[in-house]
């Protein structure tokens, strides 16, 4: 079974993998369906990733809005013919560069939490 921090470097690796094709801006999101089912499917890791984090894991760092993140995951995989491109435009722009930098944040903590228990 997967623990919390493996799950928060499978967040920042889909993190990772959507920036590698969101930078073609959205053209490229909007005209290559190649690239579209890309991003879509690593944002829907992040959501599957994120609802599958410990309770008290998502209890201690309110700053991230988790039940937004897996309500996403959720219109993605169950509604996908009511995905608005424009909402994703909206969280590859404004919504993944905070939760890279939370994510990385939370995994520090847990590092350094880690290093003074041995």
């Amino acid at each position: 079974m997967r623990d919390d921090g493996e799950r928060l470097r499978d967040i920042l690796e889909a993190i990772e993998r959507v920036g590698r094709y969101a930078a073609g801006g959205t053209a490229a999101l909007e005209n290559n369906e190649l690239v579209q089912t890309w991003i879509l499917h690593h944002l829907q890791i992040i959501g599957e990733a994120s609802n599958r984090l410990s309770q008290a894991l998502r209890a201690d760092h309110p700053e991230v809005e988790w039940s937004q993140i897996i309500g996403m995951r959720n219109i993605l995989v169950h509604h996908y013919f009511e995905i608005d491109l424009d909402i994703v435009k909206a969280v590859l722009e404004k919504d993944l560069p905070p939760l890279k930098i939370r994510v990385q944040a939370i995994l520090s903590d847990m590092d350094e939490t880690a290093e003074t228990d041995q």
